[in-house]
């Protein structure tokens, strides 16, 4: 999700700290000679039109010196599960979807990410719903995804309204089956993430009376498992980096990079222009900052029952892949 003009907001990353991110954590020479020693093969998790094609279109999966096996997964739920199983090193998920999954038990880190524009994360009813606000979703029947955003949302909207969780039914939907849910008024509302947002503005005339600003971190982590850490560092760090440079290379490239997303994905090209462009995504250092943001944001799930229990977010990230950015 990209945009055309860098955002005021302090957490997210100026062009030259952005750039900073991509400044060698490692000496490359080093560290592309220890990978082709080894001969290191990546297993690496992804949905279609992902991360595999920015790396593709933005010139960047070019003379890699490791092998990238792809997995294509229908959402990030299974990359977790696969990431929790041992079969992936390497995959790309929501920061409360990755929690949840932590907080189970998973050998697994985040080692960076990028951040979206927190609108991003919305709250959608029909055209003609008679819900204005969020001060009318008292007694409504709400669907998004159990441990993550949608459900996240959900709560944090009531809470903010001086509701109660338990003031609304929350339903437990996947994207696909809460918009057939929502157009055929089986649901009240709709929490979900961009493209789904910009989908239901521009062709289903669905209505936005909530968004996730000042709620949600709207983070999206790279996460590796505990072993791919331990073994394939080097070859786990050239893939962060090479991601970096993807991802600010699709912020000055939005028309392209929403061209060929499309051209993949079969969505339509105005959705995507619209999502990149609003979502604003821009890769982050796993610093302090963040590490306290969605440590508040951990401690709120937990209060909501989403979480299992309380994490210490420090344990669950491994800032060294982005270090780089917080020395320069």
């Amino acid at each position: 999700m990209r945009r055309p003009t860098r955002p005021s907001s302090p957490h997210f990353l100026t062009r030259r700290t952005a750039a900073a991110l991509i400044a060698a954590a490692v000496t490359l020479s080093t560290s592309v000679a220890a990978i082709a020693a080894d001969a290191i093969v990546l297993h690496v998790g992804d949905q279609k039109g992902g991360n595999r094609s920015l790396l593709e279109i933005s010139g960047l999966a070019k003379d890699l010196p490791y092998t990238i096996e792809w997995a294509e997964f229908p959402a990030a739920a299974p990359i977790l599960e696969a990431l929790n199983a041992g079969a992936l090193d390497v995959g790309y998920t929501g920061d409360l979807a990755f929690l949840t999954v932590y907080a189970a038990g998973a050998p697994i880190k985040a080692i960076g990410g990028t951040r979206s524009d927190a609108r991003t994360q919305a709250i959608l009813v029909r055209a003609d719903s008679p819900i204005k606000t969020a001060a009318d979703l008292k007694g409504k029947r709400l669907a998004g995804t159990r441990g993550g955003w949608g459900q996240f949302l959900i709560d944090a909207t009531l809470e903010k309204s001086g509701y109660k969780v338990e003031d609304a039914t929350f339903a437990p939907l996947g994207p696909v089956d809460a918009k057939i849910a929502l157009l055929a008024g089986s649901i009240d509302g709709w929490a979900v993430w961009e493209p789904y947002v910009s989908y239901a503005k521009l062709k289903d005339d669905a209505r936005v009376i909530a968004d996730g600003a000042g709620l949600t971190p709207t983070i999206t982590f790279i996460v590796a498992s505990d072993n791919a850490i331990a073994t394939k560092r080097a070859a786990v760090q050239d893939l962060v980096q090479r991601l970096n440079k993807a991802w600010l290379w699709s912020l000055d490239h939005i028309p392209q990079y929403a061209k060929n997303t499309a051209e993949l994905t079969k969505l339509p090209e105005d959705v995507l222009l619209a999502a990149y462009t609003a979502a604003k995504g821009s890769p982050i250092a796993i610093d302090e900052t963040v590490v306290k943001e969605v440590q508040a944001a951990s401690d709120r799930a937990t209060r909501y029952g989403i979480l299992s229990k309380t994490l210490n977010v420090d344990k669950a990230v491994d800032p060294s892949f982005t270090a780089a950015a917080n020395s320069n």
